[in-house]
């Protein structure tokens, strides 16, 4: 008797390994948790026309100075950059700001590593916000997929990785996991004890780099899952749901 067949899912801990993996035909999904996939989800999630991400802070100022109806944002090094009009904050977009707008967006690390990516049969869009709607989204798809951390400046990061463990988890029966990044994630997920992730954060060297900067609440409202049950999914230059 043949025995079905299960798609695969890998785990890629940073930018600075993509390159490891075969992203042709998988279903890609970027995870920058602290913050610009968390501040993608709610956006979209608040009435955003769609999402822009692009690679440096110039080409954001052109969309800005081009496109009606646009707000141009992002930030380096936790902080806004200098020329744009906001940040890369989830609180900063709610309904009444950001309705019927295009947000466009460049962040240190996970829009860099979205322009990445080539050849997916998908890129989706991966935090706590939609851990739900993005678990119940791969598992309807049937298709191997590859999430990707952001990470910080190519150095492992812990929010990323347990995102990533936490939708491997939900995964792992219907989809084969050979990946010891995988595996690596799921462990973490685990002795997180799967809820209250801002307080397993808590001992993270980005929670500690943006509480520098008084961005506590912007990482507690990053790990609340499911508050945003969206699937945001890049279409051409732009992202939406």
């Amino acid at each position: 008797m043949n025995q079905e067949v299960k798609p695969s899912l890998e785990v890629c801990f940073s930018p600075a390994l993509l390159h490891l993996y075969d992203t042709r035909d998988k279903i890609v999904v970027i995870i920058d948790i602290f913050r610009a996939t968390s501040t993608i989800t709610a956006a979209l999630h608040n009435g955003a026309k769609c999402v822009i991400p692009v690679a440096s802070v110039a080409e954001c100022i052109a969309y800005g100075e081009t496109l009606p109806n646009s707000i141009t944002a992002g930030e380096r090094d936790g902080k806004v950059a200098p020329g744009l009009q906001y940040g890369n904050s989830p609180l900063e977009y709610p309904t009444e700001f950001i309705k019927d707008k295009t947000l466009v967006l460049t962040t240190t690390n996970g829009t860099r590593l979205l322009h990445m990516v080539e050849g997916a049969a998908q890129i989706l869009i991966g935090s706590f916000l939609n851990l739900t709607a993005i678990s119940d989204y791969l598992l309807a798809q049937n298709k191997s997929v590859l999430l990707g951390c952001s990470s910080w400046k190519d150095r492992y990061n812990l929010e990323d990785s347990l995102f990533a463990g936490a939708v491997a988890e939900r995964l792992n029966e219907s989809f084969t996991i050979n990946c010891d990044s995988a595996r690596s994630a799921r462990h973490l997920y685990r002795s997180s004890g799967g809820a209250n992730f801002i307080e397993f954060l808590k001992d993270s060297s980005h929670y500690n780099r943006l509480s520098a900067f008084g961005l506590e609440n912007d990482m507690i409202y990053c790990t609340t899952p499911d508050r945003h049950p969206v699937v945001p999914y890049l279409n051409g230059k732009e992202i939406i749901v």
